[in-house]
């Protein structure tokens, strides 16, 4: 299409309008909604990627761009500034376009209530209690009660309610948990209500650091009691020593005894990201926090970096932030993040990313968490009854197709430079993987995954054309005897949707096989692995389905379990094609093949190996070392 016929955006600013001043953007619909609010060094920089021509833009930027019906600035004085006004508005207008947080459960918090006039420590997942002090969160409530039956043997505070505790304060009469030893409170009448707030002090500055002060403390005053003969003083320190080991175990210290940190672990896919986020206070971890991300427009590495630290301490009091925030990855404005950070807490702000040691080790392990946890949010959204009926109606409507496609086979190619080409199909029904029904095709050598799909195609859509061949099953008759009974073959199934990994020149081969296949009445999409676009035959733009559907999940899922099983049988079959060369080797049977791969652990690894890392394994000698050498050199 000519430059002068491209469709353009009419609100687009004219030239000069927009500032180079730092600032702050709002796009908004034609009824005023705010779809979606972004921070800008330069706002003339930022928004002309924004009004570029239409179909260069990110297919979801140009959803976004394409929806609104007006933009808007302010300008502000620094960056800091506009990192602090972008918070206050995606939380004011909760943006369609901005990416969503949702914490994967609500997590159990041990609060202190410093706002009574005599604080206790409860269990809650309310984060809004006046004046409160928060530790946690904790995977489990028994977690918490039993961190808090440890505490309070060392810093006997206030447990019970408060209703109790102002009957006691009212009759002079101790409350049923203070006579019972279960409450330091004033109303157990041991202390009065300043000792009380001292003790809860105390308790607070252990539980933000593990002070160390206190076991020394205790240890000073066990040793004197025990010098002056007052052992039974001398037992109480010692129980209270005891139980500060108790709570301490139950956080093992990963990092040094002063680091205190945030670090915060992140796995992402197109559609959606998780966070793992570690609070680690006095060198141990004392929570973790999980968080799912849904996105709506294109954001990773970095960026998505940039908004869980804005997200994480937008709100967050300055005691809850720390000295030194660990990331994956620095966003582009980490200098103006930490300063935003320190007017918040008061105190220096590092932002880092954890390269070596333990706090590397320990954002590997974040890291696994993320994974996993972002693996079982995809997990369950696909295996959850009414999600699975709401993916297929979406399909239905978005592909328009006549019927819900309660049967879904995807294909993908898989190749190594052309050679050793594989394609898979996996199938899902009503919503559901049926691994009993995938299927692996071999190929023939090609640089062409276009061609490779169509062989693929029609090979698989020659079986509906062939009914009358049926499989053969023995089964047991009633009277012992055995019967044969004939059941249609898995491959004669019509599928309803037909989908194919990858965009509009794999969709246009597979097009082409069901029409040379004569069956055509068989729906086609293709999804594009980077921007998640589903494409259809025939079609100039893709279709863009909204990045919290159901329907996209689905997609997504089966363009990832096709990938995934055509990557398994192609490494089946290179280990095959590896061992029969192997199996050439006079003198190298089954047990030593097995043995060579699974200690070098890959072909190549084994490949590279001089004779004398392949003669340190167990019964092959120099001269039989030398032999498979020259061999696979020579291959």
């Amino acid at each position: 299409m000519p430059a002068s016929r491209r469709p353009t955006v009419s609100y687009k600013p004219k030239p000069g309008e927009i500032p180079t001043n730092p600032g702050v953007y709002r796009f908004r619909d034609k009824d005023g909604r705010v779809l979606y609010v972004g921070k800008a060094k330069s706002l003339r920089a930022r928004l002309s990627n924004y009004f570029a021509p239409l179909h260069t833009l990110h297919e979801r930027t140009r959803r976004m761009v394409t929806t609104a019906a007006s933009v808007e600035w302010t300008v502000v004085a620094s960056d800091v500034d506009s990192l602090q006004l972008e918070y206050m508005w995606i939380k004011e207008f909760d943006p369609p376009f901005n990416v969503r947080y949702r914490d994967d459960k609500s997590y159990p918090f041990m609060a202190i209530t410093l706002g009574d006039e005599a604080p206790r420590v409860i269990v809650t997942r309310n984060r809004r209690i006046p004046g409160a002090k928060y530790f946690g969160p904790y995977p489990k409530v028994w977690a918490v009660h039993d961190t808090i039956d440890q505490m309070i043997r060392v810093f006997p505070i206030r447990t019970c309610s408060d209703s109790s505790y102002k009957k006691a304060m009212a009759t002079g009469r101790p409350c049923f948990p203070g006579q019972i030893g279960r409450c330091g409170g004033p109303c157990s009448m041991k202390v009065t209500i300043e000792e009380h707030r001292a003790i809860v002090d105390d308790f607070v500055a252990f539980m933000a650091g593990g002070d160390q002060r206190f076991t020394r403390d205790l240890t000073r005053r066990m040793r004197e009691a025990s010098a002056a003969m007052d052992y039974e003083a001398a037992a109480t320190y010692r129980d209270r020593l005891q139980a500060i080991d108790a709570v301490l175990k139950k956080s093992a210290l990963v990092l040094a005894e002063d680091t205190d940190a945030d670090l915060f672990g992140i796995a992402e896919d197109e559609l959606a990201a998780t966070v793992q986020h570690f609070v680690i206070r006095g060198g141990r971890v004392r929570g973790v926090r999980a968080t799912t991300i849904e996105k709506e427009i294109d954001i990773a590495g970095a960026d998505l970096v940039d908004q869980v630290i804005q997200r994480a301490y937008g709100d967050a009091p300055a005691s809850d932030i720390p000295k030194q925030v660990l990331v994956p990855s620095l966003p582009d404005d980490a200098a103006d993040l930490e300063q935003w950070l320190r007017d918040k807490r008061g105190k220096n702000v590092v932002i880092q990313v954890a390269q070596r040691g333990r706090k590397a080790e320990l954002m590997k392990t974040a890291h696994l968490n993320a994974q996993q946890a972002l693996m079982l949010h995809k997990t369950r959204r696909t295996s959850d009854y009414v999600a699975r009926t709401q993916a297929l109606t979406d399909l239905q409507e978005a592909l328009d197709l006549a019927e819900a496609p309660l049967r879904i086979e995807c294909f993908d190619v898989s190749h190594l430079g052309g050679t050793n080409v594989v394609a898979s199909m996996v199938v899902f029904e009503d919503g559901l993987a049926r691994k009993d029904q995938y299927r692996s095709f071999g190929v023939p050598e090609t640089t062409d995954d276009t061609d490779s799909l169509y062989q693929v195609l029609r090979r698989r859509l020659a079986y509906l054309d062939r009914p009358e061949e049926q499989e053969e099953i023995p089964d047991a008759a009633a009277d012992g005897s055995v019967v044969t009974t004939r059941k249609k073959p898995r491959f004669a199934y019509r599928p309803q949707l037909l989908v194919v990994d990858g965009g509009k020149p794999q969709v246009e081969a597979a097009a082409r096989a069901l029409r040379d296949a004569g069956h055509e009445e068989i729906a086609l999409c293709g999804i594009a692995k980077r921007l998640e676009e589903v494409w259809m035959p025939g079609e100039e733009y893709p279709v863009i389905l909204p990045r919290t559907s159901e329907a996209l999940y689905l997609l997504q899922r089966l363009r990832d379990e096709a990938h995934r099983f055509a990557i398994t049988h192609q490494r089946k079959r290179r280990r095959r094609d590896i061992q029969s060369v192997l199996a050439e080797i006079p003198g190298l049977g089954d047990a030593r093949i097995r043995a060579l791969l699974r200690h070098f652990g890959s072909v190549a690894a084994l490949k590279s190996a001089t004779p004398d890392e392949i003669a340190e394994l167990p019964g092959v000698g120099p001269k039989l070392a030398s032999t498979i050498h020259e061999h696979l050199a020579s291959g």
